[in-house]
C-alpha cells in the first residue's frame, strides 16, 4: 500500500488503494504452465488389428431374387405371378432359412400404391430377409 503526499498542509494523508496486479499475474502465469506441463498426453486413437494383404478375389456370383411389383399391386417372383399373401411368406421363409441368402431386388412400378411395397419390405423383415434392396425399374416404368 503506499502512502502519497497530502494536499492540505495539516491533513491526514490519504492512502493509496491501489494493489500492485504484476506478482498476482505473474503467479497465476505460473501455476497456468505449470498445469499445462502437468496434464497427461491424450490418446485418441484406436489400435486395430487390421489384415495385411489383398483378400483373394470372390470367384462366385451372388444369386439374385427379383420381386416386381407391377402397377396393380401384382406380385412376381423371378418373373412368376404370386397369387396372395401366404405364398409370398412361403418363398420369404425359404429365402430366410437359406444360410448364405441370396440378394433379393425389390423393383416396384412407380404408379403402384406404397401400401403394397411397404407390405412386401415388412414381410421380408418380419421374416429375417437381410439381403434386400430396392433396384430401379427400367421395364415396368
Amino acid at each position: 500500500m503506499n502512502v502519497g503526499s497530502g494536499s492540505a498542509q495539516g491533513a491526514d494523508p490519504e492512502p493509496m488503494m491501489e494493489m500492485n496486479m504484476t506478482p498476482l499475474i505473474d503467479v497465476l502465469l505460473v501455476l497456468i504452465i505449470m498445469m499445462i506441463i502437468t496434464i497427461p498426453k491424450q490418446n485418441h486413437s484406436v489400435n486395430l488389428n487390421m489384415p495385411v494383404g489383398t483378400p483373394p478375389p470372390s470367384n462366385v456370383k451372388p444369386v439374385v431374387v427379383t420381386i416386381d411389383v407391377d402397377f396393380d399391386g401384382t406380385i412376381l417372383w423371378d418373373g412368376e405371378v404370386i397369387p396372395d399373401r401366404p405364398a409370398l411368406e412361403a418363398k420369404m421363409n425359404s429365402v430366410a432359412a437359406m444360410p448364405d441368402q441370396p440378394e433379393v431386388h425389390l423393383r416396384p412400378n412407380k404408379l403402384v400404391e406404397y401400401k403394397v411395397v411397404a407390405g412386401v419390405m415388412a414381410t421380408a423383415q418380419r421374416l429375417g430377409v437381410t439381403k434386400i434392396g430396392m433396384v430401379g425399374n427400367e421395364q415396368f416404368q
